[in-house]
C-alpha cells in the first residue's frame, strides 16, 4: 500500500513497484484524487498500474504486507500505531521517523509525536549503515535526500576516525526543482527557478539536525556540522560537495582504497575512479549513489563529491531497497535501472 500516491515520492514508488517481481500494489490513497484511476493522472503508468486512487478512510491498508507513507509529516505516526499491531511493516518517506531526539523534533517540525513507543523502535533506513537492524525492524523511517548523501560521502572516514574535528564538516549541497515536492509554489514555478541557482534555509533546514545526528553516532562524539543546500535548475539530481579536515591518524593512508573497500559489495554506492568529477546525470532515474575523492594535500583537507537522484536513491529507490531487506529479497530486486543519458 502508498499512502499518499499523487506526489513526486508517490509516482516514483509507483515506477518502481508496478514492475517490482516480489510485489503487488493493492492500495493507492488520496483524499483529493479518490475514484481517479491512477493513469489518468500519470499517463507514464498506463499500463503498469490499472489502480484507482482510493480515500484513506476507506483503503484497507490492514491487509498490506508493508505500507510505504509518502505523505506530509505527521501523518505516518498517526497511522503508524494501528498498522504495527495488525503486523504491517511500515515505511516512512517523511521524517515522522528519523530523529529519535523528541525535542528537536518537534522544534523543527512545530508538532508534537504522538507515537514515542514506536519511534523508540524504528530503524533509520540507509542500508549500507544499518543493514543488519533493518532487517528486523518493523517501522523504517527513510533517509531525507540530503543526508543520504552527506551520510554515505563521510560514513567510511567517521568509522575509521579520520577526521579532524577541530573544524566543522562542512556540506555545500543541491538539489533539483523536484525536492520541493508536487505543488504550486511561485518559488518552484518555471520561470522562478529556471535560469536560476540559490541557497535557502541557510539559518537552518530540517535535514541539518538529522544528518547532525548521525554523524554523531557514527563518530560516537558530538560533531560540528556546516549544512548549506541550494536549489538548482533542473528537474531530478542532487550533487553533495563536502569539506572535511583529515586527522593525523588519515596521514599515508590510500583514501580511495579505504573507500573502495568499504563499499565493495555495496551493488548501488559507486565508488569512482581517483580523480573523477561525478555527474548528476550519470545516475538520473536510478538507485545509484556516486562517489569521487579529491585530496587537498596543501591544505589537509579531502573534498568528497557525491551525486544521486533525490527522488530514486534519495526517496522512493530507497524506500523499496529497506523493502527488500525487510522481507528478505535479493537488496537489488526491481532496482536494477540503467541510468537515463541524455
Amino acid at each position: 500500500g502508498i499512502v499518499g500516491g499523487t506526489g513526486y515520492t508517490g509516482v516514483e514508488l509507483l515506477r518502481l513497484l508496478s514492475v517490482h517481481p516480489n510485489a503487488e500494489l493493492t492500495a493507492i490513497t488520496s483524499r483529493g484524487e479518490a475514484g481517479l484511476p491512477v493513469a489518468d493522472m500519470f499517463p507514464s503508468l498506463r499500463g503498469y498500474v490499472d489502480l484507482k486512487f482510493s480515500d484513506p478512510a476507506n483503503a484497507d491498508l490492514q491487509a498490506c504486507d508493508v505500507v510505504f507513507f509518502a505523505t506530509p509529516h505527521g501523518v505516518a505516526m498517526a497511522q503508524a500505531p494501528s498498522l504495527v499491531a495488525a503486523g504491517v511493516k511500515v515505511i516512512d518517506l517523511a521524517a515522522d521517523f528519523r530523529l529519535q531526539d523528541i525535542s528537536i523534533f518537534e522544534k523543527w517540525y512545530k508538532m508534537p509525536h504522538s507515537c514515542t513507543d514506536i519511534l523508540k523502535e524504528a530503524v533509520y533506513g540507509i542500508p549500507e549503515l544499518y543493514r543488519d537492524k533493518i532487517k528486523s525492524a518493523k517501522v523504517i523511517g527513510n533517509p531525507g535526500c540530503y543526508p543520504t548523501t552527506v551520510l554515505l560521502g563521510l560514513a567510511p572516514l567517521l568509522e575509521q576516525d579520520l577526521i579532524d574535528f577541530s573544524v566543522p564538516i562542512i556540506s555545500d549541497s543541491k538539489s533539483g526543482v523536484s525536492g520541493a515536492g508536487r505543488k504550486a509554489e511561485v518559488a518552484t514555478l518555471f520561470a522562478e527557478a529556471s535560469d536560476n541557482m540559490k541557497a535557502y534555509g541557510v539559518a537552518g533546514h530540517r535535514h541539518h539536525p538529522e544528518i547532525h545526528a548521525q554523524i554523531a553516532q557514527l563518530a560516537g562524539k558530538n560533531v560540528d556540522f556546516i549544512f548549506v543546500p541550494h536549489l538548482i535548475p533542473m528537474i531530478r539530481g542532487m550533487f553533495s560537495t563536502i569539506y572535511v579536515k583529515l586527522s593525523a591518524k588519515a596521514n599515508g593512508l590510500d583514501l580511495q582504497a579505504l573507500f573502495e573497500k568499504r563499499y565493495a559489495n555495496e551493488r548501488f554506492v559507486d565508488v569512482l575512479p581517483a580523480g573523477s568529477l561525478p555527474e548528476t546525470r550519470s545516475v538520473r532515474g536510478s538507485n545509484h549513489l556516486r562517489i569521487a575523492l579529491h585530496k587537498q594535500a596543501e591544505t589537509g583537507y579531502l573534498t568528497v563529491l557525491v551525486v544521486q537522484d533525490n527522488l530514486v536513491k534519495g526517496a522512493a529507490g530507497q524506500a523499496v531497497q529497506n523493502m527488500n531487506i525487510m522481507f528478505g529479497f535479493e537488496e537489488n530486486t526491481g532496482l536494477e535501472v540503467v541510468p537515463v543519458l541524455p
